[in-house]
């Protein structure tokens, strides 16, 4: 389900969204590689793991909204 999460989204019209969407990404990182590090995720998968990132921080949006 992760992996085709469209990610966070808000309104831009205002600087704020920026940092959020940062931390969000950070969060979402954090989150992997801590269960890369648990062994809940396998560390063999890590190319696919960061496709997973690269898509829910932009592909899937950019797919969705036919940017």
């Amino acid at each position: 389900m992760l992996s085709r999460f469209v990610g966070m989204l808000t309104d831009s019209r205002s600087f704020l969204p920026y940092p959020r969407h940062e931390y969000f990404r950070r969060m979402l990182c954090n989150l992997l590689g801590n269960d890369v590090e648990n062994v809940e995720l396998p560390a063999s998968e890590l190319d696919r793991i960061g496709q997973m990132v690269e898509d829910t921080c932009y592909n899937n949006a950019k797919d969705y909204f036919n940017f």
